[in-house]
């Protein structure tokens, strides 16, 4: 059970150690766009019916919930024949809705007519939105944030992952965002997550941290592809003390190569990301940038990102955003193997708080 559920606000989540299951029973589309991490989806309506129901209810709310009493019904005698039809005798379900009205509470009802021991989750999903905001806006100012900056290609996020397999507290915002927080960062397999389930995955993760020790971060933008960083732990991390990575460019270059090999492979997709730095850079570096797109000429391409876009890039925001990185502490490598990682993380860790 995720630790996550450990906050005050009814008796069914203090007890929340006793339970064996948490179940949804909102949408499917509900259950896309966020839910408590864990929870186990088992509809009472799908998103056709709630929507039927919806509009039924705007001319008349009894015959509207004659018709989805119905619906939910049967979709719980299906769910029973399934998805529960091997739970045993003291099973202990926690089940949330919207807000822990009528879908949840049907659900419940029926699990304790059997011999369960089933329990309604007070305030829905709703409740756990409000605990997953204050959460991020409490617990982003309480920790000690170590940023780890660097220009492109200088290997932030392998240092990330050498300090956690260290058993460091790291947060990976671009892992959790499924983007690499550039114009060429989109995932080739993967799509963003909605913004309410990035803010959710990031309260997972920082709800455990000890405050005590460091939680070490990469340096990001306001927003990592179209998903934003909660406000709160924006300002936290840029007035955080700094760790600063010093690679040359050829190293880095290399680092780039290796890392977004695959951007080869479409090079149609390639030239129209680089579309987006229209007005960033003149018309015939684009052309330019993005004929070699087309020529699958990464070497060029990326020689010149690094030079004349993601350094000067670099040069102007990060001094502005974060303010300690004047006095950052340096590391100085060309070696951007997962090895030389290894090293640099041992040496991060070797730094005094």
């Amino acid at each position: 059970m995720s630790s996550l559920l450990s906050f005050d606000l009814s008796s069914a989540l203090e007890e929340r150690a006793d339970y064996d299951e948490i179940v949804d029973v909102r949408s499917p589309a509900e259950f896309m766009e966020d839910h408590i991490p864990g929870a186990l989806n088992c509809p009472v309506l799908s998103d056709e019916e709630r929507h039927e129901v919806g509009l039924l209810y705007t001319r008349s709310a009894f015959e509207a919930r004659k018709l989805g009493a119905g619906m939910v019904a049967r979709n719980i005698a299906a769910m029973l024949e399934t998805h529960f039809g091997d739970r045993p005798k003291h099973w202990r379900p926690l089940v949330y809705c919207w807000r822990g009205g009528m879908r949840s509470q049907s659900a419940a009802l029926w699990f304790n007519l059997i011999g369960w021991r089933a329990r309604q989750l007070t305030g829905g999903y709703k409740t756990w939105r409000r605990y997953v905001l204050d959460l991020l806006a409490s617990q982003s100012a309480r920790l000690q944030w170590r940023v780890i900056c660097g220009a492109t290609g200088s290997g932030k996020t392998r240092l990330l992952a050498a300090l956690a397999a260290r058993g460091e507290q790291t947060l990976d915002l671009e892992a959790l965002a499924a983007h690499r927080g550039s114009v060429l960062g989109s995932l080739p397999d993967r799509g963003q997550p909605t913004q309410k389930w990035f803010e959710t995955c990031i309260a997972e993760r920082i709800e455990g941290f000890d405050p005590e020790k460091p939680v070490y971060v990469e340096a990001e933008s306001r927003k990592i592809g179209v998903r934003a960083v909660p406000e709160a732990l924006i300002e936290a991390v840029r007035a955080a003390p700094c760790i600063e990575i010093h690679a040359a460019q050829e190293a880095r270059l290399d680092y780039l190569l290796e890392d977004y090999a695959w951007l080869g492979d479409d090079p149609a997709t390639l030239a129209a990301r680089l579309q987006r730095l229209r007005g960033f850079v003149d018309r015939a570096t684009l052309t330019r940038w993005q004929g070699w797109a087309h020529e699958r000429n990464l070497p060029e391409l990326f020689g010149e990102l690094i030079s004349r876009h993601y350094d000067p890039l670099y040069a102007r925001s990060q001094h502005k955003n974060f303010p300690q990185l004047a006095s950052a502490r340096q590391l100085m490598t060309n070696d951007l193997s997962e090895d030389a990682f290894r090293r640099l993380a041992a040496e991060v860790v070797s730094f005094s708080p």
